[in-house]
């Protein structure tokens, strides 16, 4: 009976514990779904597949630049946080009445639904690197990816050397960007080449792979003499309020060298350094052989003195040393030292 008793216990047990963690009692991390401009995104679910988005070139965050992602069907109450890596995230899109920039909006974002079980998240990006989107409600965290897609081109640069040799070749380098400073591709840029009244005019269409895109090389052999003057030109997007401006045209110089006439102006300036060089080692030659006589003079001198002093001490003791011996036999008793 007392077992009895005891599984009947353990079996009470078992069911309360499951009725404690029952899905009922487990909050609701509700419905996920992202929409562009009404429809279904494509891919953001992994890295290798974001939801590709046109950059805000106009500087209005439309349904068409932004991801909405909406969190339907959690629990009254729940609070829905967004946070985006190199992406930004807006509470709403863009109207005549409330504009919604290229500046607005946040990296974090938080929704609390209140009364309802619901929240929307919109989200673009400036940057065609991939930026990541973490939504979390109800202690679920999922990740979504988005990607930038260059605007039209803006403004362009051009890479050149300051001087070349005359005859070799230089290396031109063109560079496409679009309002945000994202490199572009498949764009066209024009340079013009000017050297001693020659102008050649070559269209450039910048690449599109991966380790060069945005940009294309040109190369220019430079004239006997002179420099080539490059300009680089191209059709940009037109000025938006609030944006960068568009830069159109960029100009630079190759600055052409006579290396036969720098090396014969460097062996000159070699020759004249040389020559100076041996007049000023002669002059100190000339001065180490004054100092040198002067030193030699100097020491007979000395030695000299020394001698004619060394004579003068010696006599002086010879004869201090007579006349102390004289003393000392006519008077024993008071005897004094001789000199040494």
């Amino acid at each position: 009976m007392n077992s009895f008793k005891k599984v009947s216990l353990i079996i009470a047990a078992a069911l309360t514990s499951t009725m404690l963690v029952s899905p009922a009692a487990i909050a609701n991390a509700g419905t996920v779904t992202l929409t562009v401009a009404g429809s279904a995104a494509t891919g953001g679910t992994v890295v290798g597949t974001p939801v590709a988005l046109p950059v805000p070139a106009d500087n209005s965050i439309d349904a068409a630049d932004a991801l909405k992602i909406a969190v339907t069907s959690v629990d009254t109450g729940t609070v829905v946080t967004a946070v985006a890596t190199n992406a930004t995230i807006v509470s709403a899109l863009a109207t005549s009445a409330a504009p919604v920039t290229a500046s607005s909006g946040s990296s974090t974002l938080s929704v609390s639904t209140g009364t309802g079980n619901s929240a929307d998240f919109y989200v673009y990006t400036k940057s065609t690197a991939v930026g990541t989107v973490s939504i979390t409600r109800a202690g679920t965290t999922t990740v979504y990816y988005v990607q930038g897609t260059a605007g039209a081109l803006n403004s362009i640069a051009l890479t050149a050397p300051a001087s070349g040799a005359a005859g070799t070749v230089a290396t031109l380098k063109v560079t496409g960007y679009d309002v945000f400073g994202n490199v572009k591709g498949g764009a066209t840029i024009n340079t013009l080449v000017s050297s001693n009244g020659v102008a050649t005019a070559t269209a450039l269409t910048t690449d599109t792979a991966t380790a060069t895109l945005g940009t294309k090389e040109q190369t220019v052999t430079l004239p006997a003499s002179g420099s080539v003057v490059v300009t680089a030109y191209a059709t940009v997007a037109t000025a938006v309020t609030g944006l960068t401006a568009p830069v159109g045209a960029v100009t630079a110089t190759v600055v052409v060298r006579d290396l036969a006439g720098e090396l014969a102006a460097k062996n000159a300036e070699l020759a004249t350094a040389n020559a100076a060089l041996a007049v000023a080692n002669a002059a100190l030659a000339a001065e180490r052989a004054g100092r040198a006589a002067d030193k030699a003079a100097s020491d007979s001198a000395t030695a000299t003195a020394k001698a004619a002093s060394d004579l003068a001490k010696a006599t002086y003791i010879k004869e201090y040393n007579a006349l102390a011996t004289k003393w000392n036999k006519k008077f024993p008793k008071l005897k004094v030292a001789l000199k040494k």
